[in-house]
């Protein structure tokens, strides 16, 4: 006897660092996600263009990235501690990205924010929508090319990049796909199934009261109401704040919902008429 009174609390503490252990792991490779950088262009030429670029935030709504972007010229193309161009430094992007950079000679040259559209993918599909975006820059000192070198990163934890480098004369181009983080599906997947789960409980709660005609049991009641409006706003806490309509909806929450409230009004008409007549 003594010996099965010690293996359960053994197992509930084996269970709790496997548990743990699994989110360690899935918390580290999220982070190193995160610090992953992305390199394409002429790092062998001392004379180029440096362009740092790291993602800030993703708008799935507005269908933009926002690109945070350094440029810095190295070799005979920068001075004052590569900080100024000797020459107009003109960068041209992709069509996704919104506007050209021009830099003027001898100014010192600051970060720059640049929304850059995203395709495909719609924010209805959430968790699981994502999206692409083309990234390149091309480069020209005095009005005439130059090689650039792109640095890419990501800066946004709710979603994860998926990137493909190439480089083609001298013009880094980053072919972007970004889909949501590991946290965020597993947040979402979680909550889908917290609210079945209460559905559950809540029919299981009303065909108790209802086959053994227990009559209006007020506080069954207001814990089924209660459950019914607490969901609304445990939706409303989904990391990215889905629109209504989304995948999460049409998967938990609508149908959830409507179980829930047909519980409640099967539960007071059976209830009232469980009632003794006064």
């Amino acid at each position: 006897m003594t010996g099965r009174r010690l293996l359960r609390p053994a197992v509930v503490v084996l269970v709790a660092v496997v548990v743990a252990g699994l989110g360690l792991w899935l918390q580290v490779g999220e982070r190193l996600a995160i610090d992953t950088r992305y390199t394409a262009g002429g790092e062998a030429n001392p004379d180029r263009v440096d362009v740092e670029a790291s993602v800030q935030r993703v708008d799935a709504a507005g269908r933009e990235l926002i690109l945070r972007v350094l440029v810095t010229p190295r070799g005979r193309l920068g001075e004052d501690g590569e900080v100024s161009p000797t020459e107009d430094l003109v960068l041209q992007t992709s069509s996704s990205v919104r506007g050209d950079l021009t830099y003027r000679a001898h100014a010192r040259i600051t970060t720059v924010d640049l929304p850059v559209a995203l395709t495909d993918g719609a924010i209805t599909d959430y968790p699981f929508d994502r999206y692409r975006a083309t990234i390149a820059f091309a480069g020209s000192a005095g009005g005439r090319a130059v090689p650039v070198r792109m640095t890419l990163s990501n800066n946004d934890a709710l979603f994860t990049p998926h990137v493909r480098a190439s480089e083609e004369g001298g013009v880094p181009e980053f072919e972007l796909r970004v889909d949501r983080s590991g946290s965020v599906l597993i947040f979402a997947v979680l909550m889908m199934a917290a609210m079945w789960t209460l559905a559950v409980a809540v029919v299981i709660g009303t065909w108790f009261l209802v086959t053994r005609r227990r009559g209006l049991v007020w506080p069954a009641l207001g814990w089924m109401a209660a459950t019914l409006f607490a969901l609304a706003a445990f939706r409303n806490t989904a990391p990215g704040s889905p629109p209504i309509g989304s995948l999460l909806d049409y998967l938990a929450f609508l149908w959830v919902e409507t179980v829930i409230a047909v519980c409640v009004i099967v539960t007071v008409v059976a209830g009232a008429r469980a009632e003794p007549r006064t």
